[in-house]
């Protein structure tokens, strides 16, 4: 029988009025009121806090699902931003190698969906962002913001006004733009410097499968001395496209603070989505740019 973990009233299933209602930051107790939840909270602080933190690592900690595919190759977008590129005219997002094809083929930058050739001034450029930006559309929003931060397209840089940009990107589920919000945090750029904060957000964009937030999180624990916590946040950095990552566990490996075979399973990790986004048309446009991104 479940009762209150505060009077030992019980919970009877067929009176809606006498349900108890659970913990919600462990779930593992309940209650009948909020009275008896507060009047029980010294005796179950330090369980609760456990718990909760328990509960909190099993969703940080978890692999992300990965990144979506490109729309044109329908092959997994490479996890590095630059070789992936979003078109304002259509909104959607793809990888270098279809963009470089269609350049081959055509002679000139084209949208490799809809075909309308990339505009050549920076007024029709930021004013087909704006379009986007009007029907909610996260990754507009998010480039809008960047834009600001760095002054770029004809736009006066204004930290503030990226940072503005970058929390509406980021409700609307861009992992990027809440990556942003953390480095706006961190080094005080539109807002007053919060540390803090800034691991909040990188925390947050973490698992939303941003690879960059997963790694940040990582270099700061192993910076703190975690090094368990940091290898665990390498490795699923890892397994989604982070060779800064797979650095980092090479430098542990070589000081002696992780073993060979963590260090092993990290590069196969790497390697395995290396394989999986690999392709002629996007080495040849890595190539063209004399980039990389793997």
């Amino acid at each position: 029988m479940i009762t209150c973990a505060n009077c030992g009233k019980a919970e009877e299933d067929d009176d809606r009025n006498n349900t108890l209602k659970a913990c919600t930051a462990c779930n593992l107790v309940k209650y009948c009121s909020r009275e008896c939840q507060i009047a029980h909270r010294p005796l179950h602080k330090k369980e609760c806090k456990k718990r909760a933190a328990e509960i909190y690592d099993e969703k940080l900690f978890k692999q992300p699902p990965p990144l979506d595919d490109c729309q044109i190759c329908f092959i997994r977008l490479p996890s590095l931003e630059y070789a992936q590129t979003y078109q304002p005219c259509c909104g959607k997002m793809f990888c270098d190698g279809c963009l470089h094809a269609v350049k081959a083929m055509d002679g000139i930058d084209k949208c490799p969906f809809c075909r309308i050739p990339m505009p050549k001034k920076v007024d029709e450029a930021i004013a087909r962002y704006r379009k986007r930006m009007e029907l909610g559309d996260a990754n507009a929003i998010y480039n809008l913001g960047y834009f600001y931060a760095e002054g770029r397209h004809g736009l006066t840089q204004d930290y503030t006004k990226a940072f503005e940009y970058y929390h509406r990107a980021g409700d609307l589920g861009s992992s990027e733009a809440v990556t942003n919000i953390a480095v706006a945090y961190y080094y005080g750029r539109g807002v007053e410097r919060d540390v803090k904060k800034a691991r909040q957000y990188w925390e947050k964009a973490a698992m939303m499968g941003n690879v960059n937030a997963r790694h940040s999180i990582g270099y700061e624990e192993e910076e703190a001395r975690n090094i368990s916590r940091a290898m665990k946040h390498y490795m699923i950095a890892a397994r989604d496209g982070s060779e800064r990552s797979i650095k980092c566990i090479l430098d542990l490996y070589s000081k002696g603070h992780v073993t060979k075979e963590e260090y092993e399973n990290a590069l196969r990790a790497y390697q395995d989505y290396v394989a999986e986004i690999k392709t002629i048309q996007r080495d040849d446009a890595a190539t063209s740019k004399n980039e990389k991104y793997y």
